[in-house]
């Protein structure tokens, strides 16, 4: 009996303790999300821009990475629109006296390092100096670090100049050992999405399209460094064609970098610059910790808005959700941007591979309504292809940065049979009844019979003709000549340019100074606001626990089987028809 007492007090008392600790746990993140101090820079700060973390178009602070073990929340996601905006900041910042630069190995894509790297380079027109060292450079990370005034490479460290190269993985040797049969139905001899499923290698049409795409690319790419580092561009080119550049003593002997050290060795120099003594401490500042300062944003009339609408991540139907493009969030978004009359002018800021066709003709459609409105400008990122074209011709003018991946003018259908998969890995098999022939078509859990085929790739065939007839609308041309630059066919932004698919080669600030003037707005008299507004941090955490601990049940209740479910989930969401990228592409 006094065992049993004993248990039943230990365990109240650890109910009791738990309850305590849960409430000053919550109280020590509730402080965590209170009002913080403002941030007050020291006279001679350094602006520290670190690269090498994933970059999106707006950041999101992750509210967990203070905490280790079970609160540990992984990385923080550094945003493009705090990028430039401390960027121009710091320019004429007296406290900023110049900027240290990591860039090792960016997180991002070639056009949103292109939108970096322009304003690194309206920042240098300031007369202050920006340094970078690395322990070594991927080649994306040297196109940021090339424009630098000193550039310091590890002694031990390496350097990687050998071209462009891109990538794809293809999975029908994966789908014949899981028995997953993949239907397909396309148009365009370009539209090679399907090819990952139904290929073991690349056909010659897609071939053709991504040596063409990557060497736009990599031309851009060696132009800009050229410009940089004072190096004609054959002789960059012959460097990585006799991979001359192998090690950090022939980095600097072709003028790669402009020195060999170490850390500290960097931070001496920078003591010199900014004549501090060599026993006191430099004063970095990061991007977040910056904005929280006192930062001169010079923002205009109140009444007198820009509104920018990003559209980031695969297109769905539905609400989606932080990493894709939902079409209802979306359509609910943009209608109250565009009933807000203090909001003058829209950039629909895109970096999108594409997805449902319908989610993606769904939105077209907003944006033309909006079009009627107000002006409406698209500003392209890393992609806008596909479904990410789609959103683009719906407005007024397109605006994409040299090596923006865009176009895939193109439509798939794609149907996984995954009966024998279900039955012959999982244990599960169907059986049922109908009330006519085709009641449960289209269907996962059977071969179609050649009729329902001929069905959807008609479905397909209209799609096509949708696709392309709104896009020859959009850009005002006849719809022969945009077929003939449509077929899925992917383009670099400045080969889009040069064919009628986009207006200007830029920026988003370049967009959205057009959507101002389209706007009658002049420079200096507006403000500009970004849409979906940020998360609070507080929803943010939830938010992460909640995906955490669903993840952990998912593998708690399957087990062995969760991976399997999770890889059925994502070609589910992959099947019907689809305005996607012609594959997954990793230009490395």
């Amino acid at each position: 009996m006094l065992q049993f007492l004993k248990y039943v007090l230990a365990t109240v008392f650890g109910i009791i303790l738990f309850f305590f600790l849960s409430f000053f746990i919550l109280i020590g993140i509730g402080s965590m999300f209170s009002k913080e101090d403002k941030v007050v820079l020291e006279d001679k700060s350094i602006l520290k821009l670190d690269l090498n973390k994933p970059i999106q178009e707006v950041g999101v602070e992750n509210p967990l990475s203070g905490f280790n073990g079970i609160f540990d929340g992984g990385e923080d996601v550094i945003g493009l629109k705090d990028i430039k905006e401390a960027l121009k900041s710091a320019k004429t910042d007296d406290k900023i006296k110049g900027i240290y630069l990591k860039t090792e190995e960016p997180q991002a894509g070639w056009a949103t390092l292109e939108e970096v790297r322009n304003q690194l380079i309206d920042f240098k027109k300031s007369g202050k100096f920006i340094v970078t060292y690395g322990e070594s450079y991927s080649e994306k990370g040297y196109y940021v670090a090339s424009l630098a005034d000193k550039i310091y490479l590890n002694p031990a460290g390496g350097m990687e100049w050998n071209g462009l190269s891109a990538e794809y993985s293809f999975f029908k040797g994966t789908f014949d050992k899981l028995d997953i049969k993949p239907e397909v139905f396309r148009v365009g001899e370009f539209k090679s999405a399907v090819e990952m499923f139904s290929r073991q290698d690349m056909s010659e049409a897609s071939k053709k399209q991504s040596i063409e795409l990557i060497t736009a690319i990599n031309n851009n790419f060696l132009k800009n460094i050229s410009a940089s580092r004072k190096i004609p561009v054959e002789e960059l080119k012959g460097l990585a064609d006799s991979l001359a550049v192998e090690n950090p003593k022939a980095a600097l002997k072709y003028k790669f970098v402009t020195d060999l050290g170490y850390q500290d060795e960097l931070e001496t120099y920078l003591k010199k610059q900014i004549k501090v003594e060599d026993k006191e401490d430099i004063s970095y500042v990061g991007v977040d910790k910056y904005l929280k300062g006192d930062v001169d944003t010079k923002e205009g009339d109140f009444n007198k808005r820009i509104g920018v609408l990003v559209a980031e991540g695969e297109i769905t139907s539905g609400d989606g959700g932080d990493d894709n493009i939902g079409s209802d969030k979306f359509v609910k978004e943009l209608k109250e941007i565009r009933d807000n009359d203090k909001i003058k002018a829209i950039v629909i800021r895109i970096n999108s591979p594409g997805g449902s066709a319908l989610a993606s003709d769904i939105m077209w459609r907003e944006i033309q309504l909006t079009a009627k409105k107000k002006p409406v400008i698209a500003s392209m990122s890393d992609v806008a292809a596909s479904g990410g074209y789609y959103m683009a011709m719906g407005c007024d003018k397109i605006v994409a940065q040299p090596n923006t991946i865009t176009g895939s003018i193109g439509i798939f259908g794609l149907i996984f049979n995954v009966s024998d998969f279900m039955s012959n890995k999982l244990g599960v098999t169907f059986d049922g009844v109908a009330t006519n022939p085709h009641a449960d078509w289209p269907t996962a859990t059977r071969d179609m019979t050649d009729f329902e085929k001929n069905k959807i790739q008609r479905s397909v065939n209209e799609g096509y003709d949708t696709f392309t007839t709104k896009a020859a609308q959009g850009r005002r041309m006849p719809v022969e000549k945009l077929r003939s630059l449509a077929q899925g066919r992917v383009w670099s932004g400045i080969e889009a340019k040069e064919n009628g698919l986009v207006d200007v080669l830029g920026g988003v600030d370049d967009a959205i100074k057009l959507a101002a003037k389209a706007a009658k707005l002049n420079e200096g008299d507006y403000r500009v606001r970004y849409y979906p507004e940020k998360k609070k941090p507080l929803d943010e955490l939830f938010s992460k626990i909640m995906d955490d601990e669903e993840e952990k049940a998912s593998a708690k209740t399957l087990g062995e089987l969760a991976p399997y479910v999770k890889m059925y989930k994502k070609l589910m969401n992959m099947g019907g028809v689809q305005t996607r990228m012609p594959f997954e592409m990793v230009i490395k």
